[in-house]
């Protein structure tokens, strides 16, 4: 056992299957299979810090079922879901729905006639925690009126939120009944059966092998065109703004066997897009094939470093993403979020069968494959190298940009967006123009701007001072927004009197007499409802459904939206032939 490991088992901190807390611990617990806890009333530990998570890690024990405990039995109650946040909470969502159904829950979409109401939150900016808290205020009403009716309602929060904040939460009002981090799924129907007796429960703890890899998500995106699969949990980027790492742990990676069989049964289930989900899908890393554990560590992506030692051994992003490309011809497939690191530039001869350690044919693959969407995402955050620096990115402006013109050649046409923050500590106002520049040199077809959020726990909590104003940051972040605009316009407008590749969605929510639904760059279309020919031949007209491919030609553009005409339903097999 890794010392640290042993200190934080020996306070009381860390449990794995069969293992009982230290006698005399600050709080109660229940330490079982999957490293659960349960609180009731006493402190909680603080939870893991910085070097926690820069130190090595070993591979964890095979997780076991969970034993049937006393007062978890199956439930019976009507569970009310909400989703904050990002991709990945929407997956969380599903992943809970899986379990509680599992265990007898039914689910309503009305919140009058729920038992159970569950927030899924987010906390990586203080605005996402701020509207929870709005939320719980809402609920407060409701839950003193069930209760007056003799008809108690529990409420619980989950995921990001209820990691970082998890004693407040419960001291709170005493609005809330049960918490759950994001490793804590598992152990929803014992905390509700604990909250059930009356008392408040929560299992925060986050696990170092813990991926939910044995559970298949129950969908809930509307029509089911679309679905996200997660594939891995965690980060280990360590970047010094960000609370991903302390509220989703370290970076560990699903078996791509589970991964393939999740997109199997979403192929046969008629689903069309699958997006893979992860904080950094690139640095993907599957240890469960024995043989591959001693396979070389990858190349980064030239000029960039990490914080931490490069990690050897395992199946990596290239080869999950040639097998799952492989499933469907007809499925579209994208990922998010990667990391710019993780896209090593030297050219490497594409073969039948990838191997496991060349990540760098991530771009080849893209490029090659008809149903890999010609999109990438990669967050920027800043243009200036001194607040990279300061933001332990890992890379330079001029690393960056050479990344996005390799990206681009190895890529054409593809499709680009980022993240970025502005008003970050120590950003001058010399620093923000290099951001409004970078915009303007890339031209990003899509963008993700906000203004910078000091999250306590990370690095820059401890090290730096969030010294910019409040009125400035929303200034520059104002300008960064038009300028955003303004490229994304005009890369748009290069679109106007092409043809498009468009997967339906559904009815446009300005018109119902327009569908939408987006093109390879993941840039949303607008076009008529109306009937149109076939490609495969068919004389009689058709309509377009949700999840048709439908070829659309582009009449107008603006920054967000795409406007056209549309000439024929087809495959995107059939397209790609005829590209």
């Amino acid at each position: 056992m890794l010392p640290w490991r042993r200190a934080l088992r020996a306070a009381g901190l860390l449990c794995s299957a069969g293992a009982a807390p230290r006698p005399g611990a600050a709080r109660r617990a229940s330490c079982g299979p999957g490293e659960r806890s349960m609180w009731r009333g006493a402190a909680l530990p603080a939870g893991p810090d910085l070097r926690h998570f820069l130190r090595g890690a070993a591979a964890g024990e095979p997780r076991a079922e969970p034993e049937p405990e006393l007062g978890s039995a199956a439930g019976t109650g009507k569970v009310y879901l909400e989703t904050y946040g990002c991709q990945m909470n929407v997956n969380d969502t599903e992943i809970a729905w899986a379990i509680l159904q599992k265990n007898g829950y039914v689910r309503t979409k009305d919140l009058g006639e729920a038992d159970v109401i569950l927030l899924v939150t987010c906390s990586v900016r203080e605005k996402a925690e701020q509207a929870i808290w709005n939320r719980l205020q809402h609920l407060k009403t409701l839950k003193a009126r069930r209760q007056q009716a003799g008809s108690p309602l529990r409420i619980g929060i989950l995921g990001c939120m209820a990691e970082r904040l998890k004693e407040e939460i419960l001291h709170r009002e005493k609005l809330v009944d049960i918490v759950a981090g994001p490793d804590a799924y598992r152990d929803l129907p014992r905390l509700l059966a604990v909250a059930e007796s009356g008392q408040q429960a929560a299992n925060v703890l986050l696990s170092l092998d813990e991926t939910y890899a044995d559970i298949l998500p129950v969908q809930t995106s509307a029509g089911g065109t679309t679905a996200f699969v997660s594939i891995m949990r965690g980060c280990d980027n360590m970047c010094s703004y960000c609370i991903v790492p302390f509220t989703r742990g370290r970076e560990r990676s699903r078996p791509i066997a589970s991964i393939l069989q999740e997109v199997r049964m979403l192929s046969d289930q008629g689903v069309k897009e699958v997006t893979l989900l992860g904080q950094n899908v690139n640095s993907f890393r599957d240890m469960s094939e024995v043989q591959f554990q001693s396979a070389a560590a990858p190349a980064l992506s030239r000029g960039f470093s990490t914080v931490y030692k490069a990690k050897p051994g395992g199946l990596r992003f290239s080869h999950l993403l040639d097998q799952v490309s492989r499933i469907d011809p007809e499925m579209r497939i994208r990922f998010t979020s990667p990391h710019p690191k993780d896209f090593p530039d030297e050219a490497i001869k594409l073969s039948v069968t990838l191997s496991p350690d060349c990540s760098s044919q991530v771009l080849q693959l893209i490029q090659e494959r008809h149903n890999i969407c010609k999109q990438l995402h990669l967050p920027a955050q800043s243009g200036s190298t001194r607040v990279l620096e300061a933001m332990r990115r890992g890379y330079t402006r001029e690393a960056y940009l050479e990344l996005v013109h390799h990206v681009r050649e190895s890529i054409p046409g593809v499709s680009l967006s980022s993240d970025f923050i502005a008003g970050f500590c120590g950003e001058t106002e010399e620093d923000h123009q290099q951001t409004v520049s970078l915009l303007r040199e890339v031209r990003y077809n899509v963008g993700f701007l906000f203004a910078y959020s000091m999250r306590q726990k990370t690095r820059a909590y401890h090290r730096l001072q969030d010294d910019v104003p409040a009125d400035v940051k929303k200034r520059r972040l104002e300008e960064l927004i038009t300028v955003f605009r303004e490229e994304a316009a005009r890369a748009n407008e290069a679109l106007v009197g092409q043809s498009q590749l468009v997967l339906v969605e559904g009815p446009s929510k300005r018109s119902a007499s327009e569908l939408c639904g987006r093109n390879d760059g993941n840039i949303k279309v607008i076009f008529p409802d109306a009937k149109a020919e076939d490609a495969a031949g068919c004389e009689a007209l058709v309509r377009a459904q949700p999840g048709d491919y439908v070829l659309v030609k582009v009449t107008s553009a603006s920054s967000q939206t795409l406007k056209g005409a549309l000439l024929c339903r087809t495959t995107l097999s059939r397209a790609a032939a005829c590209h």
